[in-house]
């Protein structure tokens, strides 16, 4: 029997699991609110664990292509003092195939290929219970009901309330993004100053944290203790990374999200007394994006909605520190599995009750570790971020 299926959201969770379905020759329509795969950058790099996220890959059948493309000398992790001081440099042996990176995009289109995404679906409400499947609701309108809707829409996915009243919660800690191309060409000194892989300087409450993407794209990360709304007031609220003084950037009116200067003036002012080397990473940045970290409750479950699914972010939201797309590809390959080997209704429900149980126990383990590292990886001891990479750092 073949099931109406949708999933809803085109990151590496949803794709993964219609590329799974897909191979096992089962009909998956995959809902997308972006109206084109390049209608908005598509992010930074990710790097895809042995257990996780490359198994849900070879799943796929993928595994080949994956290793083609991903990068293993992006494992490379260096940490500075805030002087400039190297006090850490692992670099991955030349077999380790532990967790190479992979540019979000290039996963993207890995998992594309083959699939048939409708582009610009944007969903305002998924409805459970109707006689003939869940309704799906449309930006533009229209409505549709499938057997089984699977909410992989992120964050602040429209599918989760059909299953959860659960909402994301501010974390304390806000993360500012920016980016530099190019950078062995146009700023060797800061390329071998980050290496191949990540490159992290912890400071009390703060840190600043470079990535290596492919074609000399590097990511940073500047990521601090603030109250949310730290910019309508950052002489007052960003003291905590000097108790005895405010940042004294003149920017008393408030800060301009959108000025890329003022974004720049307010974070090196923030970052004051670093090492010059380490502050270039944000003198050469380009534009600034705003990303306060939210999570869901650790260990976020709910009673079982038939019709009715989520993973990845939509399920089980927590800090960005490797785990969340790894998670969601694995649980987007594994229901896809037990959907292809279920005759019947009943059998559908069984095997997605059977999924549901299965995530919640592995992403709450996860849910705890990644809460407890972003709590040591910002906060008032330096030290602790050091210690949190020496015990996941191979001796």
């Amino acid at each position: 029997m073949r099931h109406r299926i949708a999933v809803i959201g085109g990151g590496p969770g949803g794709l993964t699991f219609a590329r799974v379905l897909h191979r096992h020759g089962h009909p998956v329509t995959v809902l997308e609110r972006d109206p084109s795969p390049d209608a908005r950058p598509p992010g930074g790099t990710l790097d895809l664990q042995e257990g996780l996220g490359q198994r849900a890959l070879d799943k796929a059948g993928l595994a080949a292509e994956f290793h083609a493309l991903s990068r293993p000398e992006g494992q490379a992790m260096r940490i500075l003092d805030t002087d400039g001081t190297v006090l850490r440099d692992w670099r991955p042996r030349p077999d380790d195939r532990a967790n190479p990176e992979i540019d979000r995009r290039q996963l993207r289109d890995l998992l594309l290929d083959p699939l048939d995404v409708q582009w610009g679906r944007g969903v305002t409400e998924v409805v459970p219970g109707a006689e003939d499947g869940a309704l799906v609701r449309f930006a533009d309108g229209r409505q549709e009901t499938f057997d089984l809707v699977i909410g992989a829409d992120g964050a602040w996915s429209r599918t989760r309330p059909a299953v959860s009243s659960a909402t994301p919660h501010y974390t304390g800690v806000t993360s500012v993004e920016t980016s530099i191309d190019d950078i062995d060409t146009r700023h060797p000194d800061l390329a071998r100053l980050v290496g191949d892989g990540s490159m992290a300087v912890y400071g009390v409450n703060g840190s600043l944290v470079a990535q290596r993407n492919s074609g000399g794209h590097v990511k940073v990360y500047a990521r601090f203790r603030a109250p949310l709304d730290w910019h309508t007031d950052p002489d007052r609220h960003l003291g905590l990374m000097n108790q005895d003084a405010g940042l004294d950037a003149g920017l008393d009116a408030g800060l301009d999200l959108a000025d890329v200067e003022a974004m720049r003036s307010s974070l090196l002012a923030l970052f004051d007394g670093w090492a010059a080397p380490v502050l270039d990473l944000l003198r050469h940045g380009t534009a600034f994006a705003h990303r306060p970290i939210y999570v869901l409750p650790v260990s976020h479950t709910w009673a079982h909605v038939p019709g009715v699914t989520l993973l990845g972010d939509a399920a089980h939201l927590m800090p960005p520190l490797g785990a969340g797309a790894n998670l969601a590809m694995l649980e987007g390959a594994e229901l896809a599995e037990s959907v292809a080997a279920a005759p019947g209704p009943g059998d559908l429900d069984e095997a997605v009750r059977a999924f549901e149980e299965q995530m919640w126990a592995r992403a709450g383990k996860w849910a705890q570790i990644t809460a407890a590292g972003l709590e040591r990886l910002v906060s008032q001891d330096p030290a602790e971020a050091i210690a949190v990479w020496d015990e996941v750092q191979p001796s």
